[in-house]
């Protein structure tokens, strides 16, 4: 990997635009990088950055559903995007459900979820609570369960579509417990579909089947699509609209800057637990900074700033902005729409947080720049300082770095498949045999190692292929 860094570097510095370095992820030993910082990682993330990240993630998800959410255009009352906003408001009421799980005995959890809620958003929040303490790949799948109401001697099965979904126009109204008229401290039983479907066998018609399977695209949950014609009419007053459309557009965005404060305190605990240097810095990042440190000193046109960019573009933005935006890479959780659409926005400020460059607001600027405008410049001193002190530690000598790698390997024997990495690497190099022989006999270092050979016989073994040994 240092040899190819090496051949990598050499090309964009000679290309007069050395700041592109590791910028993307087209050639091989940008994979191989992304990879390698992913392992080296890995211990970190379990015991310093994990848990804040956790934390964030939870506490983002617990503000999105606690207001109304858009089950089909995916929009929250609370969230930090923008466009991901629902702006219509929403009358609605926070419903407390004593909900029994069928076969698990007689304990009754509650459960809080509002009104406005759709029976899938309900069967959400309600697996959410009851398995809690259960990861999300061990815990029911949505469509194994139903809900029953019970409001009375016999129970009645919840679902988004049946034969009571009220029509308005084309459009049907997806059901949601207003719908069926659900009351605060209401009894519901989650139960498994096999079960539901022996007991209700009587609300299985005909009908009913075809209710469910009425078009989707015909369906909406709390907004209603615009019609033809009333976008015909919203054309003819557009112009006059516009004003009033920006100043509602400012007045949604102090309930994002809302939601901004009650999360602050979780993001700022998760960019500290990233950008913290000491003792816990895993020796891969300083490793590996030195070594873009000492390339950069070899190259005339390297100053301060290209070397802020490479160290940027191979660990913040490589590994920690893709672990933000996917929290379920490494958590074993489901990461839903409205909520990564806020993840999105935490991201984007992180990754401006590690730029250089210097954005003027103005009222037209994005949402997300206007809501973290105070915290930016804090943010970028933060990455200043994790840069400038991982400098002055004390280095990581090769032999050190050698002993560190092997015992991250000595952790993971036996969780990586290694006979399926030899299998695709041969694959590859099959495909570009003659041009990696041809490569190896013109390198010195391959030649002492005598490679050429040691592939030949690696091919000659595995296809029976004619060389000459």
């Amino acid at each position: 990997m240092r040899t190819l860094l090496l051949e990598l570097m050499d090309e964009h510095v000679q290309s007069k635009n050395p700041k592109l370095m590791l910028r993307r992820s087209e050639t091989v030993v940008e994979r191989m990088l992304c990879n390698w910082m992913s392992i080296c990682l890995y211990q970190f993330l379990r015991d310093s950055a994990g848990e804040p990240l956790y934390k964030l993630f939870r506490a983002l998800k617990h503000q999105v559903e606690k207001g109304p959410v858009d089950a089909k255009m995916k929009k929250a009352k609370y969230t930090l995007n923008d466009t991901g906003l629902l702006g219509d408001d929403v009358e609605y009421s926070v419903l407390n459900l004593q909900v029994l799980v069928h076969g698990e005995g007689p304990d009754v959890t509650p459960v809080k979820v509002l009104n406005c809620d759709t029976i899938t958003q309900v069967k959400e929040k309600i697996l959410d609570q009851v398995y809690r303490n259960q990861p999300y790949s061990q815990r029911p799948k949505l469509e194994s369960v139903a809900l029953e109401w019970r409001p009375g001697s016999t129970g009645q099965i919840l679902s988004d579509l049946d034969l009571t979904s009220q029509k308005e126009g084309r459009w049907k109204r997806i059901n949601t417990l207003a719908h069926y008229n659900v009351r605060d401290n209401a009894t519901v039983v989650l139960s498994t579909v096999m079960h539901t479907q022996s007991f209700h066998q009587h609300q299985d018609s005909h009908d009913e089947k075809n209710a469910l399977l009425e078009d989707d695209d015909n369906t909406f949950h709390l907004v209603r699509p615009t019609e033809e014609m009333d976008e015909v009419k919203s054309k003819r007053g557009s112009m006059k609209d516009k004003a009033m459309t920006k100043a509602i557009t400012e007045l949604y965005l102090t309930r994002l800057l809302s939601v901004k404060g009650t999360l602050q305190q979780f993001v700022d605990n998760f960019f500290s637990s990233v950008l913290g240097s000491g003792s816990a810095l895993p020796p891969a990042i300083k490793y590996f900074f030195d070594f873009l440190d000492e390339q950069g000193q070899r190259h005339d046109n390297v100053d301060e700033e290209t070397l802020h960019i490479w160290k940027t573009n191979s660990l913040p933005l490589r590994f920690w902005v893709n672990i933000l935006r996917n929290p379920h890479f490494i958590l074993d959780v489901h990461v839903t729409e409205v909520v990564d659409a806020s993840l999105h926005v935490i991201a984007q400020t992180f990754m401006d947080a590690c730029t250089k460059t210097e954005h003027k607001l103005t009222r037209e600027s994005p949402s997300n720049k206007l809501l973290y405008a105070k915290e930016i410049s804090s943010y970028k001193r933060m990455v200043d300082d994790y840069y400038k002190n991982i400098r002055e530690l004390i280095p990581v000598s090769d032999q050190d770095m050698n002993t560190h790698l092997a015992e991250v390997s000595r952790q993971h024997t036996g969780k990586l498949n290694t006979q399926a990495a030899l299998h695709q690497l041969y694959h590859y190099a099959s495909k570009y045999y003659d041009v990696i022989i041809q490569s190896l006999d013109e390198d010195p270092a391959a030649q002492n190692k005598q490679l050429t050979l040691r592939l030949q016989q690696i091919a000659a073994a595995l296809e029976n292929k004619v060389t000459d040994l």
